[in-house]
């Protein structure tokens, strides 16, 4: 399992303009079952992805082809967790 980190940078203000396309590649990631879970970082500081069923380094591609990403509107930090305990109603990423 992955949690990816999408900081704002200096770029912020392309936000707006590769709105479309960053939401289409998050589509893509829950098209493709890697992403369960996409939100906001607080306040206002950028966004993170919960990913799995993935290796690190496919991930990391689908990374860099966010636009958000290859605009350098955000950073980009990818943390691997290998579960050691969980909750059972989770029990499908041990995978």
């Amino acid at each position: 399992m992955f949690f990816v980190t999408l900081k704002f940078s200096a770029g912020k203000a392309k936000a707006p303009v590769l709105m479309e396309g960053h939401n289409a590649w998050i589509k893509r990631g829950f098209d493709d079952g890697v992403f369960l879970l996409v939100g906001g970082l607080q306040p206002s500081a950028g966004g993170a992805v919960v990913a799995h069923n993935t290796s690190r380094a496919d991930l990391e591609i689908r990374v860099q082809e966010d636009p958000f990403v290859a605009e350098g509107v955000v950073t980009a930090d990818i943390h691997e967790v290998a579960p050691a305990r969980i909750d059972e109603r989770l029990a499908f990423l041990r995978t």
